[in-house]
């Protein structure tokens, strides 16, 4: 067992929408990812995601209307939510899933990561 500093985690990598395991329990992927700019617009059939906001800030866009999600602050988007994360400046956010969630859901583009790196 160790512990993980997010912040030293976070530095390791400068990409944006390219989630990084940093750990798994349960069945459940632990992701660090940056965000910046929109992302796409897409649901996970079967698949609930949790985001925390470590640094930054960023608006998770849904079909009934936005939520703005702040540092040290999270939402759930339950299967079969249509949404698409936005961060007008770059967000650090750990992502809490399962193994088998792909990032862009229901979509398959050039920001899909089918297999996603460990640090």
């Amino acid at each position: 067992m160790e512990k993980i500093e997010l912040k030293q985690k976070f530095s390791l990598f400068q990409e944006h929408w390219n989630p990084k395991i940093v750990g798994e329990l349960n069945g459940q992927y632990v992701k660090l990812v940056k965000f910046t700019g929109p992302f796409v617009w897409h649901h996970h059939d079967n698949e609930d995601e949790l985001f925390l906001t470590v640094k930054g800030k960023f608006t998770m866009k849904l079909k009934d209307g936005d939520v703005e999600v702040n540092e040290g602050e999270l939402i759930i988007i339950p299967h079969g939510v249509e949404h698409c994360p936005v961060a007008d400046e770059e967000a650090h956010v750990l992502l809490f899933e399962p193994k088998t969630t792909l990032n862009t859901g229901n979509v398959k583009n050039e920001r899909t990561r089918e297999i996603l790196g460990r640090i």
